[in-house]
This record gives structure tokens, C-alpha cells and sequence, in this order.
């Protein structure tokens, strides 16, 4: 069963732009967020280890250039990889200060990286930064992309994770980016407790409407000594099943656009000190799941995308 049979898929999506499989190289710095220090709150995400997002990732004590070197060295030894993305991965990548920030992106630069992804928060978007990037698009010929964690649409939700912004300063971030013509991937957890399936719906909805790229998805996992451990032993969340985060899935690849590209389905998450992660079943059998269901419902992504450009004055048209 064909993922481009149901969805646009990133590795076809690099593939077609660079004329090769590109791989991305994964770079850890020395930072952490502003829902951490203090600037916005405290704490971190409810669900947001220590490590951060990148629990594979090498030391942030080694340089940008080497850990690029050691990860392009062994993917390319693994995989005959020809291309890379420098991916600036863990916590908030543009929460420092800009003199700092130049100086990791220039030592980003080097021979066979095609591009370099950007992984920050939208409340860590800023136009100064972006202007510096700009030029460095320009001057280096390398393309510019972010991740940016949004998780979920209700900004109820939001502040019941801890994330520290509302949705209001996604669509900020957008508004500012797009005139610089940067990818945006949005980072989407679709099975949070307190949202349901219409939450999914409009989150495919809002990212369409704001022409959002492309989309990572998520299932929501328990890390040890975090805030949601305790509010999942103390039975203060129920979580949700994988039928239901199937649905979920597809409901939302329904009604997005189908020019939107589709990082992944559903997430990984290391073993060692998670209590909970994907049901406990290998995350690409639960895509394979995905890909049953809407084959059995004969569905696919933007099949319900008709909601943009004044849906409402389409009845004089027919």
C-alpha cells in the first residue's frame, strides 16, 4: 500500500526538489525555551523531557561543524546519501540572542548541505532574524526552512500544556515569514486529552488557510519525571486510543490541503524512561493502519478541502 496514494510524502517532496534522496543531519545546541527559564513561564511542556525533542541527537558540548561532519560521515557511509539538511533540532533554535545565532547558522554551512531547517517556537520568530536569513539564502544559495511547534489549535489546550503562547503567535509567525519565502513544517499532536476530533479538523483547516507546507504529526507519550507522568498516574488524563488517533489522522489529512506536504503520520519516542508511547506498537505499523483506513473509506488528503476562498459564494457558480 502506497503512502502517495493517500498523501503527499516528504521523501518524494525532497526527492523531487533535489534530484536525490536528501537526509537530514540532526544538530543539538546548548539551549532551552522560554517556557522553561522563566521569560514566558516555567516548567517546559507538560510532556517535554530534559533531553528536549532530540534523545538521538550527539552532545551539545561538540561544535555545529562537527557534529555535522560525524552525523554526514555516517549517513553517508549507512545510506550512499549525497545531500543534507543541517536540522537545528532540540528546544527553541532562534531563542538566543542574533550575533549568537549567526555564528551557529554560518558554521551550518558547508559542502553538500542543500538546506537548513530551523526548529523553534512561533513566539521565537522574529523579523530580524529572519532578514539575517534571508541574506544568508541569497548569499550561500542554500534554502531556509522552519519547524515550528504549534501541538494544537485550542488555545485552552495550549495553556493546559504549558506552552506558553497561544495560537495567535503561530499565525504571527506565518505572517512574518512567508514574505521571506521559507518552508514552514508545523509540528501537530493530534491525540492531546483535552481535544477532540473537530480540534483536528480546524487544525488542518487553520494551517491550509495560512498555507502552511508542510505538517509533522505526533501521538501524544509519557516521559518519566515530567508533569504529565504525574497527571497520568494520579488518572488525571485518559489517554486516547489508537483507533481513535487513526481517526484523528485521517480526518485531518481530509481536510487539508492537498498541496501539503506530510513529514510523518505519527512520531517515535525513545523506550528508556517513557511510560507510554504508540500503544506500544511499531510506529510504522500504526501508519500501515492509517493507510488501511483510508483505503477502506476511500478517502485521501484534501478530499474535504473546500472551505477556502469564500466557500460560501461557490452555490453561484454551479
Amino acid at each position: 500500500m502506497e503512502e502517495r496514494n493517500y498523501y503527499r510524502v516528504y521523501s518524494d517532496y525532497l526527492k523531487n526538489k533535489y534530484g536525490t534522496k536528501v537526509y537530514k543531519l540532526p544538530i543539538n545546541l546548548p539551549l532551552t525555551c522560554p517556557n522553561r527559564d522563566g521569560c514566558v513561564g516555567y516548567g517546559g511542556c507538560i510532556f517535554c523531557g530534559e533531553e528536549g525533542a532530540g534523545y538521538e541527537n550527539l552532545s551539545n558540548t561538540i561544535s555545529v561543524r562537527d557534529q555535522l561532519l560525524e552525523n554526514k560521515e555516517y549517513i553517508r557511509k549507512k545510506y550512499k546519501a549525497e545531500k543534507f539538511i543541517a536540522y537545528f533540532q532540540n528546544f527553541s533554535n532562534t531563542y538566543m540572542g542574533l550575533e549568537t545565532f549567526k555564528k551557529y547558522i554560518k558554521d551550518a554551512i558547508m559542502e553538500d548541505i542543500v538546506e537548513i531547517s530551523i526548529s523553534t517556537r512561533p513566539d521565537c520568530i522574529s523579523d530580524s532574524y529572519l532578514e539575517f536569513l534571508s541574506h544568508i539564502k541569497e548569499e550561500y544559495e542554500i534554502n531556509i526552512s522552519f519547524e515550528l511547534g504549534l501541538q494544537t489549535v485550542n488555545y485552552h489546550t495550549l495553556k493546559k500544556i504549558n506552552r506558553g503562547h497561544s495560537l495567535a503567535e503561530f499565525i504571527d509567525s506565518m505572517i512574518r515569514i512567508k514574505p521571506h519565502s521559507f518552508d514552514v513544517c508545523a509540528h501537530v499532536i493530534l491525540d492531546l486529552p483535552w481535544d477532540n476530533i473537530e480540534d483536528a479538523i480546524e487544525c488542518a483547516k487553520i494551517l491550509s488557510a495560512l498555507s502552511v507546507e508542510q505538517v509533522k504529526l505526533h501521538s501524544l507519550y509519557i516521559v518519566e519525571n515530567t508533569l504529565l507522568e504525574r497527571m497520568y498516574k494520579n488518572s488525571e488524563i485518559t489517554m486516547l486510543s489508537k483507533e481513535e488517533y487513526i481517526n484523528r489522522v485521517v480526518a485531518f489529512l481530509e481536510y487539508l490541503h492537498p498541496d501539503t506536504i506530510i513529514q510523518r503520520v505519527i512520531g517515535r519516542a525513545p523506550e528508556e524512561n517513557t511510560l507510554f508511547v504508540n500503544w506500544n506498537t511499531s510506529w510504522w505499523k500504526i501508519r500501515d493502519e492509517i493507510l488501511e483506513k483510508m483505503e477502506e473509506m476511500k478517502t485521501y488528503q484534501g478530499k474535504k478541502c473546500d472551505y477556502l476562498n469564500g466557500k460560501a459564494l461557490k452555490k453561484f457558480n454551479k
